[in-house]
């Protein structure tokens, strides 16, 4: 997979096996994984193993998430892009969906809202995508005022192991103003 997307402060591009230690950083943290579903990692294999499952939806979807990095300090501070869900959510399977996750040091930045709209302008423009889905925990209120400020609509919520997590629906603007 050959994107590469760059915004005012940050650089979005594939994962690679250099990007070990930082996404390990991400995922070993338990305040980052709070609203996620799943436990912070606990050994810098299992961020290797993400890597590989990263890099193979790349090759069948052509899509999936990208790290990004912080142009100021170069330092990977979290990820962010579209994914092709192939296995079922909220009952939707075969769509487009929006996800960030970043290091808390970063937070409350704007990164989350700056990578989210490059990857929404790709989806749309480059990809000529309809519709684009998101989730988020219900508890998870910054995520969630993230993707309502991004203009997404809730659709309705659904139960997780961990919680009830909100469904997100943005569609294509069109050149009028209206969403399609």
């Amino acid at each position: 997979m050959n994107i590469r997307i760059e915004t005012e402060r940050l650089i979005l591009r594939p994962f690679t096996e250099d990007d070990v230690d930082r996404l390990f950083l991400l995922d070993s943290n338990p305040e980052v994984m709070k609203y996620v579903g799943q436990k912070p990692l606990t050994k810098i294999e299992q961020s290797a193993e993400v890597i590989k499952m990263i890099q193979k939806q790349y090759l069948e979807n052509g899509i999936g998430r990208l790290a990004v990095i912080e142009k100021e300090s170069n330092l990977l501070i979290g990820w962010s892009f579209l994914k092709y869900l192939t296995e079922e959510i909220n009952g939707f399977k075969n769509v487009y969906d929006l996800g960030y996750r970043f290091l808390p040091e970063f937070w409350g930045k704007g990164y989350a809202t700056e990578s989210a709209k490059a990857s929404l302008a790709y989806g749309f423009n480059k990809m000529n995508l309809d519709k684009i889905c998101a989730h988020a925990h219900s508890e998870n209120l910054a995520s969630n005022h993230t993707l309502r400020k991004l203009g997404f609509v809730e659709k309705g919520s659904f139960e997780e192991p961990d919680g009830t997590c909100i469904w997100y629906e943005k569609s294509r603007m069109l050149k009028n103003g209206s969403q399609k």
